[in-house]
């Protein structure tokens, strides 16, 4: 599927079911090339600010420290990655990926510092030797991968043992009054604001709130990081429980 920018990526068919789609990578990449230049504005504003404050939050509870060596997967615009550079004692090693383009030029460009390392590449084929990292980390990033358990074997991969995976995910609210207004927001309200707002025409604000109800929920997404050789795993939810921030860690160099 090749798309030129600006043609709609998501349609109703494919909106019923995100995430079978056997090219959903591709119509991933080619929505987030088309709204990079807005989309930290637009989350920004649809998250009232409460995004930044969810990304320290999970930075926090990765206990990163400046011993350690992050890789942020899926990155976008680098800004869950600027978080772990922000705090006393930042990571020494700082490395972005994501496949999307556009949002590694994004990442670039508010994010000159020399701290900061990039990669084009897809979170399901990173080219990486393994063990290299202390810490892999994913904002709201998982969701979109073509295989979930792929993506998240990888991680498992890149890391050292004892190393500490720390993901950021969007998940729908347990109390169900609440449920109902967040998804009249998020799928009503939401798409059609965010996309004037961001003069999106790939149908991403379409795609984002329908990916996040059609996504497993959170005690899934715990087994899965266990099968994909995670210990310790935990799951705290935020913001009564719109998002929650998963960590685990990686126990021993063999799996399965």
């Amino acid at each position: 599927m090749r798309k030129k920018p600006g043609q709609l990526a998501w349609d109703k068919p494919q909106l019923q079911r995100p995430h079978e789609q056997r090219d959903k990578a591709l119509r991933v990449r080619h929505m987030f090339d088309g709204v990079a230049s807005r989309y930290e504005l637009v989350n920004r504003v649809f998250s009232a600010g409460r995004d930044a404050a969810w990304r320290r939050k999970a930075v926090e509870l990765a206990a990163a420290g400046a011993d350690d060596a992050v890789l942020d997967v899926a990155c976008g615009t680098g800004d869950f990655l600027r978080a772990f550079a922000a705090i006393a004692n930042p990571p020494w090693r700082l490395v972005g990926c994501d496949f999307s383009h556009g949002m590694l030029r994004e990442a670039i460009s508010t994010s000159p510092n020399r701290q900061f390392h990039w990669i084009e590449a897809d979170a399901l084929l990173l080219p990486l030797a393994p063990e290299l990292f202390t810490v892999a980390s994913c904002a709201f990033g998982v969701r979109n991968f073509q295989d979930l358990d792929a993506g998240l074997r990888e991680m498992w991969r890149v890391l050292k043992v004892n190393g500490r995976i720390v993901i950021l995910e969007f998940t729908r609210p347990e109390n169900r009054l609440f449920r109902l207004l967040y998804e009249f927001y998020a799928n009503r309200f939401m798409p059609w604001a965010a996309t004037w707002v961001s003069g999106d025409r790939t149908g991403a604000y379409r795609y984002l709130p329908r990916s996040v109800v059609s996504f497993i929920g959170a005690a899934e997404m715990c087994r899965r990081l266990q099968e994909a050789g995670f210990g310790n795993v935990i799951a705290a939810r935020m913001s009564l429980g719109i998002v929650t921030i998963y960590v685990g860690t990686k126990q021993s160099t063999a799996h399965g």
